[in-house]
């Protein structure tokens, strides 16, 4: 009889932009018992999913809830809840996942205007104001975080600046929930997605979300129970009804209220991951939490900075949970990350479209930002640039990076 092999991944030190390694106590959470979808029990460790969510959120939003899918499902979860076709949406795009958002609604018939900007740079709020004039517009959607060029999108402002014209905010936080302060409510963002793969320290197959009661009201106006489970009291909605069945989130609103209407089986070894997952950002404190991963930034850059490597892209918009560096003559890239695998147990990524083979991207998120991943991932890197011969200063980037941590 053929045999096959054993699951037994080497060790790894993950520093990408996601995924990143999950907390123990997530993995431990994972081999728990299975119980009933139904079961109390695990009604009730939804309910609490919900209420450390909103905490995290920093939302009073009711629907706030996990979706059994990828960050991308989610994304096109609220998407296509709140978008009907026709509606006219302007994309912001500054990097691989602005297109995205505009891939997703393009398939279900929305009226996009996509404004670009150069990789490695953001838009001034005043700009996207200045299309939003115009007039016309259901929405804005757009990126908090591009983690293909490590920019992150000032969004203080935007929150307004749709409320003044009459647009929904839908923002992609995949990449910064969980390692950067989003206040929902208070920015003025109406729908928010993130994932669980990267700050959230969970693996990849849940996707958390918040809107509030404007896109609520447009995703129960599309609502249509299905045939198999609906009652007397289910009433259809008015406008056209959401094209995907898996992630209708009409339908999934009642899955996750008190009425918990049977839509799917529920990824229930996924929901004790993202449960434990919140419930260890709990107990470390929001504010404490972004700390550690700007001070792990700075201590990063430091380091890199030391080394005589170039940080790609406008630093004042840097994510301080993805750092990309230019690729220095001398080496290309995918034998430095290739040597930091093999040698140091370390993944780094490449990045996409015109940035690719031009920077490595350097994940700082959740529970891989660690002060030792740190340090471990600055000597991997001077040791790999030396061994190609590069010349770089030896020994400067760590002592860089301790001297920040010593100076906190």
């Amino acid at each position: 009889m053929k045999t096959f092999k054993e699951i037994n991944p080497s060790p790894r030190t993950l520093m990408t932009p996601g995924p990143v390694e999950a907390d123990p106590r997530v993995l431990k959470a994972m081999s728990s018992h299975i119980l009933g979808q139904f079961d109390p029990e695990f009604t009730d460790l939804m309910a609490e999913t919900q209420e450390m969510a909103r905490i995290l959120f920093q939302t009073e939003n009711k629907q706030t809830y996990c979706v059994d899918t990828t960050s991308r499902g989610g994304l096109e979860a609220v998407l296509t809840g709140a978008i009907c076709p026709g509606d006219k949406v302007l994309i912001p795009a500054f990097g691989r996942f602005g297109y995205l958002l505009s891939e997703i609604l393009e398939r279900c018939g929305a009226d996009i205007t996509l404004l670009e900007r150069e990789w490695g740079t953001v838009f001034d709020p005043e700009e996207i104001e200045e299309e939003l004039k115009k007039g016309g517009y259901k929405a804005v959607a757009c990126i908090h975080g591009e983690t293909s060029t490590s920019m992150m999108q000032p969004m203080e402002e935007l929150g307004k600046i749709c409320k003044k014209y009459d647009a929904l905010l839908i923002v992609d936080t995949v990449a910064t929930m969980g390692g950067v302060d989003i206040p929902v409510d208070k920015w003025g963002i109406d729908g928010c997605i993130a994932g669980t793969q990267k700050c959230i320290s969970a693996p990849s197959g849940s996707a958390l979300i918040t809107y509030n009661d404007k896109i609520s009201k447009i995703v129960n106006e599309r609502k249509k129970v299905e045939k198999g489970i609906r009652t007397s009291s289910d009433i259809d909605g008015t406008l056209p009804q959401i094209p995907s069945n898996y992630l209708d989130i009409a339908q999934l609103e009642d899955y996750w209220s008190p009425r918990h209407l049977n839509h799917h089986t529920e990824a229930t070894s996924m929901q004790y991951a993202v449960h434990e997952a919140l419930r260890c950002i709990m107990l470390e404190g929001l504010q404490e939490r972004f700390a550690r991963h700007a001070l792990n930034d700075k201590a990063l850059c430091a380091g890199l900075q030391a080394m005589g490597l170039k940080i790609f892209g406008d630093l004042k918009h840097k994510m301080p949970c993805v750092t990309a560096i230019c690729i220095p003559e001398g080496i290309d890239g995918p034998t430095l990350r290739g040597q930091a695998l093999r040698d140091f147990g370390i993944e780094m990524a490449t990045s996409f479209g015109p940035l690719d083979g031009k920077i490595i991207r350097i994940g700082n998120m959740g529970y891989s930002s660690q002060k030792r991943n740190i340090l471990f991932t600055l000597g991997a890197i001077e040791a790999v640039l030396i061994d190609n011969g590069v010349k770089v200063p030896a020994g400067e980037a760590v002592a860089a990076a301790l001297q920040v941590y010593k100076n906190a």
